[in-house]
């Protein structure tokens, strides 16, 4: 290396300081560090294998979805997956939620150390995230929205769908004992 170059990376060094922050060394050892500087779509994709992997370890019936109008079909249930890691300020910020054909979404946040999952019915969505809040176009904007958690504060309305993995793996449980309460009760009324 020549002594300008020498100089120069000298330079990039003391700035480099500048620029690294305290949470990127809360990641060093973490099990999720490498997903942080994968592209967005490689992301996403990562947060649906992740999703899709734990609800199979746990006994679901998983497949891909026919049509990009969700990502995997578990349990029956059509479900869209959105993944984030925990930003420089506590939060998820879950992206690109939009009004598509699913039942629920699955919002996967990962930190350091941590998971946190929620498990969402789409009329939930559409109550207090689809419409309220457009991502690119400002509150003028509904076709994308997006969702922000701070896991140690969630909204008041998020706390009945999830917070842990254990937490959310209840409520899924209650989602499909509902279902199979509903279906069970349709038949009785179509056998009258």
């Amino acid at each position: 290396m020549d002594v300008e170059t020498q100089m120069l990376a000298a330079l990039s060094q003391e700035i480099e300081r500048d620029y690294s922050s305290d949470t990127n060394k809360l990641w060093v050892g973490s099990p999720f560090a490498w997903i942080r500087g994968r592209a967005s779509r490689q992301r996403g994709a990562i947060g649906e294998q992740l999703v899709a992997g734990w609800f199979a370890a746990k006994g679901a019936d998983v497949l891909r979805s026919p049509d990009a109008e969700a990502d995997r079909i578990i349990h029956g249930f059509r479900c869209e997956i959105k993944m984030s890691t925990i930003w420089n300020n506590g939060t998820y910020r879950f992206q690109q939620i939009r009004d598509q054909s699913y039942d629920l979404l699955i919002c996967l946040g990962l930190s350091p150390f941590q998971a946190h999952c929620w498990i969402l019915p789409k009329s939930i969505l559409l109550q207090y995230v689809i419409g309220i809040m457009g991502q690119h176009t400002g509150a003028q904007g509904q076709e994308n929205a997006w969702l922000s958690v701070n896991p140690a504060q969630p909204l008041s309305w998020l706390k009945d769908y999830g917070g842990t993995l254990a937490d959310a793996w209840q409520v899924f449980q209650r989602m499909i004992h509902e279902r199979e309460t509903q279906v069970s009760q349709e038949l009785e009324v179509s056998a009258l």
